[in-house]
């Protein structure tokens, strides 16, 4: 029998990796267990996710790089951006997003713009 470490109490997917490493059967249930979970937390890399209706973003807390691509794509403003010049708050959907949109903000908020008042509000 595998007995639990302090650590291992207060942080639950440690017993996961300790039961692997055990090599039980239970350990493959409590992966996938601790998976799920995360998944229903938002996912693996998003350790915070601001309450619905905290942040309030530019476009409606919609991506600026599915916008400038004519696509709405909805964020949770985890992953944002401030623009120093305006202080203006963009939200991203991926870490990715922001990425590329770091390349070029000026060009990339200017196509946004553009896609906004095309596709128009959501609501």
């Amino acid at each position: 029998m595998h007995v639990l470490r302090p650590a291992q109490r207060r942080h639950p997917w440690l017993t996961a990796v300790a039961l692997a490493v055990a090599g039980t059967a239970a350990a493959s249930a409590a992966v996938a267990a601790d998976a799920a979970a995360a998944v229903d937390r938002g996912g693996i890399w998003k350790a915070v996710v601001p309450p619905p209706g905290v942040m309030h973003g530019e476009f409606e807390n919609h991506d600026p790089i599915g916008l400038a691509a004519g696509v709405r794509i909805a964020a949770d403003c985890s992953i944002n951006w401030v623009d120093p010049d305006v202080g203006r708050l963009y939200c991203f959907a991926s870490a990715t997003s922001l990425v590329v949109f770091l390349d070029a903000p000026h060009a990339y908020l200017e196509q946004a713009q553009a896609q906004w008042r095309r596709l128009g509000s959501p609501r």
